[in-house]
């Protein structure tokens, strides 16, 4: 399949809007959603591979979110929480403490994931603070990893592209190394690098005073920074060990991995002996249909920071009426399609099929992930794993063929591609068989007229 954009679908941006670079190509315009298609005004259709920024869990146009919205909309879109309580809210906190098991009893409720990352470290310092433990504040993050945009979020994230520029506005927080698992370090496997990972959170605790350490934050299933990175089972329980060994609180960033997408409710339940203390969710949480986050804690450390007066912490539109609606609803067809069972079985198969692709394809170097949050590393050699040349952009170039080729891709390069590119394949949880046949052809059509490219240009033999 080939689609083209027409004059009128190109049609400038608004003087309003920031603008993207000068000679960037113009999008589509998108005109409707319906399940994992995305049609644009022309009529063109673009099967989702990645959910947008793996986000539409449930598709697009879904009739019963549609319909929840609706009727939220008649009754009362907004109402200050510290004002009002909302069925909305309290049966979606519910659903969500329910599905994400023992030790997450308690929701705070945002926008997002990068403010619900703000929210669970400022947290767990209250926590620390109103229970003895003033001393701890440090969080320690891995490198590369990424916990969102805002400045805060964006200190913790371990992208030094991204720090080059906005460092002076951020505050330096320790960091060990990701457990990355595909272009290892010399004289390692991936068991022992894990290991070696492990042993550096150690390390970094004690160099930086175990009674200075309030938390270690990691994506338990990578996104943003490592594309669906999964380290050897033995890392979390090494650790969850680690942390609780120093009384350091260990958070699970799941604003990608969570909601179902790994074949799991939570990613963390692939390693139950590694629970963690906190968790953040966001994107799927409410499958693109609002702007929606969560902070996940125990009840007992919500009730000590409530008994101390109360979080010190909020937002104008922290459990939005709307958003909550929005959040019951995708949870309750969540629950009642199966989708987390369908994220294991299709997760499966995709994965197959991926492996196929990059048996027969020189461009594809890696797969790897959990249910259906997978990725495919861009590699020029696969021997050697050497990268695509820099200065081809490959990820912006396989995502114009993606588009071509009625696919729409979610590519990205990591730390200005010191870690690797890669696409992330993560279609909508309610992908059938029939539609990962189109995606994984699709895909294939991709890869195979890009590396045509290569080989004229002499990038790859």
């Amino acid at each position: 399949m080939s689609v083209t954009v027409s004059d009128a679908t190109q049609a400038s941006l608004g003087q309003q809007a920031f603008s993207r670079p000068p000679g960037t190509p113009r999008l589509p315009r998108i005109a409707r959603g319906e399940g994992v298609w995305l049609i644009d005004t022309d009529g063109n259709r673009y099967l989702d591979a990645s959910s947008g920024p793996v986000a539409s869990n449930l598709g697009h146009g879904h009739p019963r979110i549609i319909a929840a919205i609706e009727a939220q909309a008649r009754q009362a879109v907004f109402a200050y929480p510290s004002q009002f309580e909302s069925a909305a809210n309290i049966e979606f906190a519910e659903r969500l403490a329910r599905l994400a098991g023992p030790g997450f009893d308690r929701a705070f409720v945002v926008s997002g994931g990068s403010e619900a990352i703000e929210t669970v470290v400022k947290f767990a310092r209250q926590h620390a603070v109103v229970t003895g433990q003033a001393s701890r504040w440090k969080v320690i993050s891995r490198q590369p990893g990424y916990h969102g945009n805002t400045l805060g979020a964006l200190a913790l994230s371990g992208d030094d592209h991204a720090h080059a520029m906005f460092g002076p506005m951020l505050r330096s927080v320790p960091r060990v190394p990701a457990p990355m698992g595909y272009r290892l370090p010399p004289n390692h496997t991936m068991e022992s690098h894990a290991r070696s990972c492990a042993a550096a959170l150690e390390e970094a605790i004690e160099r930086e005073g175990p009674e200075t350490v309030l938390a270690f934050i990691m994506e338990p299933v990578g996104g943003l920074a490592t594309g669906a990175l999964v380290a050897p089972d033995s890392y979390y329980g090494l650790v969850r060990e680690i942390c609780s060994r120093h009384g350091v609180l260990l958070i699970f960033d799941e604003v990608m991995s969570g909601a179902g997408r790994t074949g799991r409710f939570l990613a963390a339940d692939h390693w139950p002996e590694a629970r963690p203390d906190l968790v953040v969710l966001a994107k799927g949480l409410s499958a693109g249909y609002a702007p929606l986050g969560a902070a996940l804690a125990p009840a007992a450390m919500v009730d000590t920071v409530a008994r101390s007066g109360g979080f010190m912490h909020g937002f104008t539109y922290n459990a939005h009426v709307m958003n909550c609606a929005v959040g019951a609803a995708v949870l309750r067809e969540v629950e009642e399609a199966d989708l987390v069972g369908n994220a294991a079985r299709m997760g499966a198969l995709l994965r197959n099929r991926l492996d196929g692709i990059a048996a027969h394809s020189p461009l594809i170097g890696d797969v790897r992930g959990k249910g259906l949050l997978l990725a495919t590393e861009l590699v020029a050699d696969k021997e050697t794993k050497r990268g695509i040349p820099l200065e081809r952009v490959a990820p912006e170039r396989v995502k114009a063929l993606g588009m071509k080729h009625g696919l729409a891709l979610y590519c990205r390069r990591t730390n200005g591609g010191r870690y690797g590119e890669w696409l992330m394949i993560s279609p909508p949880l309610t992908v059938t068989e029939a539609e990962v046949d189109v995606l994984c052809r699709r895909l294939a059509a991709v890869l195979d007229e890009y590396a045509a490219e290569l080989r004229t240009d002499g990038v790859i033999a």
